[in-house]
């Protein structure tokens, strides 16, 4: 009997036991049911922008190249030795200064004798070379004590007054830059020079298709020979425009339907097909529809989405 009662005690308690481990995974169920069943906010998170109606400049740099255009030989005007050299390759002349000084072989031989015969002859003396022009000496070709004839190259000077900025102008951007044009120059060191557009040449590079366009710069700056610097040629100007930042403004795959992101209400953005005008590295003008500066466009988080979003702005700039 003792053996029957305690058997069915035991299954009793074995019952007891499951439909507490049931009942507990039965609320554990429900619990991640409910949270399962929470809702996701779909707001996207966006950050917003307005309208600016400064003006609006497109343009782009090219390269150009500093050169001066007339290098100047100086060529020995007597057939004689150097007997005196006054000039150094890097050396700043000027117009008519002596560089060089030749002592005609006669001179040499025989000056001395006729001299003290009738000294008023003052036979034997040596003839001046003379810088014809302003400039640097790039090279000097020969040393005191040579023998020269009469032609030979001696010194070449760069003429400064042949200094200009040579820019290749690809020759589908002709009608941007007109003669007497000013145009801005960059240096590499972020320095900005104005220089006029003097002429353009009268040849074409067969290869890359651009012609050379003469700068002449503007006052008086120290600009190394073959230092390659920007000319920045404007394209369009619009003093009076509407414009939003590059990344407001969508695109199709294509590029032929553009639109932007426009702020209905405080959690909701449109799409709003819109015509764009100039473009620059970081704006873009807006022909149509007409925009107010109180109107909100997205920024971020417009990319991919669609046509009516709910929007939680994080941040307006």
């Amino acid at each position: 009997m003792k053996l029957i009662i305690g058997a069915l005690m035991t299954n009793s308690m074995k019952k007891s036991i499951l439909f507490f481990i049931l009942t507990a995974l039965f609320f554990i169920s429900c619990k991640n049911s409910n949270e399962a069943e929470k809702v996701i906010d779909p707001s996207v998170p966006v950050t917003l922008t307005t309208i600016d109606t400064r003006s609006i400049q497109s343009y782009i740099d090219l390269n150009a190249t500093a050169a001066y255009l007339v290098k100047n030989v100086i060529k020995a005007n007597a057939t004689g030795y150097l007997n005196s050299v006054n000039v150094a390759s890097n050396d700043y002349v000027s117009n008519g200064a002596v560089l060089f000084s030749i002592k005609t072989r006669e001179a040499k031989v025989l000056g001395n004798t006729i001299n003290k015969i009738d000294p008023s002859l003052n036979f034997g003396g040596a003839i001046k070379v003379r810088a014809n022009t302003n400039g640097f000496v790039t090279s000097v070709n020969v040393q005191q004590g040579d023998y020269v004839q009469d032609g030979d190259p001696l010194v070449s000077i760069n003429d400064s007054n042949s200094f200009a900025i040579v820019l290749s102008l690809p020759y589908e951007f002709k009608k941007y830059v007109s003669i007497n044009e000013e145009l801005t120059v960059i240096l590499p060191d972020s320095t900005l020079v104005k220089a006029k557009v003097q002429k353009y040449m009268p040849t074409v590079d067969a290869t890359s298709q651009t012609q050379s366009v003469i700068l002449k710069v503007i006052g008086k700056h120290d600009i190394p020979e073959n230092l390659i610097v920007k000319v920045r040629i404007n394209k369009s100007s619009n003093s009076k425009t509407v414009s939003l930042p590059k990344a407001a403004v969508l695109s199709n795959e294509t590029e032929t339907d553009f639109w932007i992101m426009k702020m209905m209400d405080n959690n909701t953005a449109i799409k709003i097909p819109i015509k764009k005008g100039v473009e620059t590295q970081d704006k873009v003008e807006i022909l149509s529809p007409v925009l107010t500066p109180e109107d909100k466009i997205l920024l971020s988080g417009n990319y991919g989405v669609a046509d009516t979003i709910k929007v939680k702005v994080i941040k307006a700039d």
